[in-house]
């Protein structure tokens, strides 16, 4: 089945052959007297099997494999149907001798190992891959088959179709004859080009069958079972950004411990997954992928696993001493009796939580006690007696918990010197739509009859005591093609359907992120930004505090539009590019008044807040709170830059009809002229800011927000996750200096001080945020409710002259919130 390329001229071949052999006359009657004794001190040469793809088809692999001064490998495998593959039936082609050096892995590393290719046996397998720019439908569609790379830029998007069945077939039997001649080759050293080096090269790609592959006995693979167990530990606190580096490392993956999701990092993720879990590539340590990797080392490193677990209790257990509410798994998590007494003996072993009538559950991990009297509501409960040591206990309390505030005490727990650790987990909500469609009647009649008289659509979803009592689709997610045409068979919104939410980023990411970070003790809001952000320094900005962009009294004016060379602070602050942007936001935007000399809402000051976590955690923004606040929670459709994701375009509720050009009268360089849809409309965002920013650029479902809203109004947590304290809420909801309106971010009712966007009914402890694109939020803690009203008002026509105009959809009661917000209080307050 291997064929040795050759030259096929008889003539030369004899002329070489009559050469060699008076060479070899030659040689043999002057021979030198050589004795062999074999040493036991010696190693094998060829220690790993690398995987390539060309890339091309036969003949252009060929060309490319035995040209001078090219690549090369040791083998090169056809695949069926190949139209310049001109042989009856496939035969590995043999290029380089075993023994000898090709050139396939150039600048490369693996398990402490450089010079691969001095080491290393390479096959190169025919596979059609290519790179091209595609229509962002087909990118889109692409990416969700698994098409091609979604990491590379729109001018490198690459192809990956499936390999061939016959020429794996045939890449297992050469791989098999391989390994027999070279023992030292081990599971872990069967590896693809991408593995050895991860930030230049994509092959063998997504769809090279590993797992075939080690059914047939080569190469490694994980135990399910594996997995499952480090999923279930990790899913409780993920291993932190430098253990995840050093266990790929010590994997074999060359990367350093930088302790950041940097881009060696989110490169070597991609690459792993690749191999791994290619049907889930994010460049993301989620919990199944870490998961993933340490199933790999326990199977093939033992010892090292042993030693990353090792580390990974000991930093767990630095956090339990450091701060427990960083692995709180719910509103009350604790071990009673409680080490830190009060001398004020009744307020010991008591603590408040919040439920619903007919909810709640208890969970008891009994450590040593053997009995334990505990109370809710004054109600003793009938647990196990004897409680048997280290054994857990799950009790429900529906028939004592009532809505609000509910009481917990322990007492008695024997013998002394026992303890028991308590949970009980955050109120979920549950959906009772069904039960108050008649309360909503004025609403709905409201909202369709706007979309009658033009408006695109909505979603409006309300959420009382824990329950979510309307979640209703008006409307249509899309109605105008590109050019502005109306679509003959227009999208109908659904309660799926994703929203661009604008401004709204700034309080379900970025202060989300901020209250997160201020919990876990790694945030000080009264300290200078330059404490942060070192270089953030000169011409006032030594004096600005955190709390100073948090509250909009820095001084920066509302926004610098960095996306045109039209603006107001000149050609100089014009960057399409992140890295520039952020430098230019750090050194170089000036302020346009003092220091709390007037409130300025700006996009600026959450600009530096989205890179204030950044520096804080080591991770990007839309990574940070996608894999630690909303992947936690189950949320799965609230992310930054969803198309790169995985997500269609048809998914989302479109934005502005002729892209960002306001109707054609707005044009600078990339401007988007097509219709927006699943691409963050914020042009800062857009183009200065790659599309994460901390002011804009999340998307998210009306299903998703509830969740977050139900966290808030549970005092910072839901389910078995908490992510602040109710302290931290208060924190940031309480009324700013000067000015009620303002928390820490967060817009405030004030008793009536924001009528149109909170309505009038609601309490002066109301909470929320509204966002360019149409969407508004109130979070009602004192009536347990809050309403979440998501638009694609501009969605719609621009009307009025070059400079004068405004959108169609914000001309409507719906596009305005505050008549929808106060029908929802009617609704719920009068009934």
């Amino acid at each position: 089945m291997i064929h040795t390329l050759k030259k096929h001229s008889s003539k030369i071949m004899l002329l070489l052959a009559s050469v060699a052999l008076v060479f070899l006359t030659s040689c043999t009657s002057n021979t030198l007297p050589v004795e062999e004794m074999h040493s036991k001190n010696y190693g094998q040469r060829i220690k790993f099997l690398i995987m390539h793809y060309t890339g091309g088809d036969y003949q252009s692999s060929l060309q490319e494999l035995v040209h001078k001064n090219s690549v090369s490998s040791h083998y090169l495998v056809p695949e069926s149907h190949d139209k310049t593959y001109l042989e009856d039936e496939l035969k590995v082609l043999k290029l380089v001798n075993e023994n000898e050096r090709a050139w396939h892995a150039g600048s490369s590393y693996w398990q402490g190992r450089t010079a691969i290719n001095d080491q290393s046996i390479g096959i190169e397998i025919v596979n059609g891959s290519k790179c091209e720019r595609l229509p962002q439908e087909q990118t889109e569609l692409a990416i969700g088959q698994l098409l091609l790379d979604k990491k590379l830029t729109p001018n490198q998007i690459c192809f990956f179709p499936d390999y061939d069945p016959k020429q794996i077939e045939l890449l297992i039997e050469l791989s098999k004859e391989i390994l027999k001649k070279n023992p030292d080759i081990s599971p872990t050293h069967i590896i693809g080009h991408s593995d050895i080096a991860p930030q230049r090269k994509n092959d063998p790609g997504p769809r090279f069958p590993w797992y075939q592959l080690y059914q047939a006995g080569i190469g490694a693979w994980y135990e399910k079972e594996t997995v499952l167990k480090y999923w279930k530990l990790f899913d409780v606190q993920m291993p932190n950004i430098g253990l995840i580096q050093q266990a790929l490392h010590r994997y074999g993956y060359g990367i350093e411990e930088t302790s950041e999701l940097d881009s060696q990092t989110q490169a070597v993720l991609h690459t792993f997954q690749m191999h791994f879990v290619p049907w889930k590539i994010t460049d993301r340590a989620d919990e199944q992928t870490v998961a993933t990797l340490f199933a790999l080392l326990e199977k093939y490193m033992p010892e090292q696993a042993q030693e990353l677990l090792a580390r990974y209790e000991h930093e767990l257990a630095l956090v339990k001493t450091t701060n427990t509410i960083l692995i709180k798994n719910g509103q009350i998590d604790q071990a009673f009796p409680q080490q830190n007494r009060s001398s004020r003996a009744l307020v010991n072993d008591r603590a408040i939580f919040k439920s619903y009538q007919g909810k709640g559950e208890i969970i008891i991990d009994n450590q040593d006690a053997i009995s334990a009297d505990i109370f809710i509501n004054g109600e003793k409960l009938n647990i196990a007696d004897p409680l048997q040591a280290y054994n857990s206990y799950q009790y429900s309390l529906k028939k004592r918990t009532k809505n609000g505030d509910n009481t917990f005490k322990i007492e008695n727990v024997l013998p002394e010197g026992a303890s028991v650790n308590i949970t009980i987990p955050y109120p979920v909500l549950e959906n009772q739509t069904s039960k108050h469609k008649q309360r909503f009647i004025k609403i709905d009649t409201l909202i369709k009859d706007d979309i009658e008289q033009g408006f695109p659509g909505a979603v409006l979803l309300v959420l009382k005591d824990g329950k979510i009592i309307k979640n209703t689709a008006y409307g249509y997610a899309r109605k105008f093609a590109d050019g502005g045409e109306l679509l003959t068979a227009p999208v109908k919104m659904t309660t799926d359907t994703l929203f661009d939410i604008a401004s709204n980023t700034k309080m379900f990411a970025t202060n989300f992120a901020l209250m997160k970070l201020v919990n876990e003790g790694k945030l000080d809001t009264s300290l200078p930004i330059n404490h942060y952000l070192p270089t953030y320094r000169g011409a006032g900005r030594d004096l600005r505090t955190v709390k100073d962009i948090l509250t909009h009294k820095a001084g920066y004016a509302p926004q610098v539009k960095f996306f045109t060379r039209d603006n107001n602070l000149g050609p100089k602050f014009f960057s399409h590019d992140t890295n520039k942007t952020k430098d230019l936001i750090l050194t170089q935007v000036p302020f346009a008044v003092g220091r709390s000399t007037k409130r300025m809402y700006s996009d600026t000051d959450y600009m530096l807040l989205g890179m204030i976590i950044e520096k804080i955690t080591g991770m990007s923004l839309d990574l940070y709170v996608e894999y630690d606040i909303y992947h936690p929670l189950g949320l799965n459709n609230t992310v930054f830059n969803p198309l790169q994701k995985g997500f269609r375009k048809n998914q989302f509720a479109a934005t502005e009809i002729h892209g960002t050009t306001r109707g054609n009268r707005v044009s600078y360089e990339n401007v988007r002229t097509y219709v927006l849809q699943g691409e963050v409309h914020d042009e800062k965002a857009y183009h200065s800011l790659a599309g994460v920013a901390g002011h804009a650029g999340l998307f998210s479902t009306a299903k998703d927000m509830a969740v977050l809203a139900q966290a808030l109004l549970n005092r910072g947590g839901y389910g078995n996750k908490q992510l602040f304290s109710g302290k931290v809420i208060d924190q940031f909801v309480k009324p700013d200096d000067g000015n009620g309106t303002y928390g820490l971010g967060w817009r405030r009712a004030n008793n009536g001080d924001r009528k149109w966007h909170f309505g009038p009914y609601a309490s002066g402890s109301a909470y929320g945020h509204t966002g360019w694109t149409g969407t508004v939020t109130v979070i009602d803690p004192e009536h347990d409710l809050a309403i979440i009203l998501l638009t694609n008002a501009r969605h719609s026509e621009i009307e009025g002259d070059e400079k004068d105009y405004q959108f169609k959809g914000k001309q409507f009661e719906t596009g305005n919130y505050g008549s929808v917000i106060s029908l929802v209080y009617e609704a719920v307050l009068d009934n």
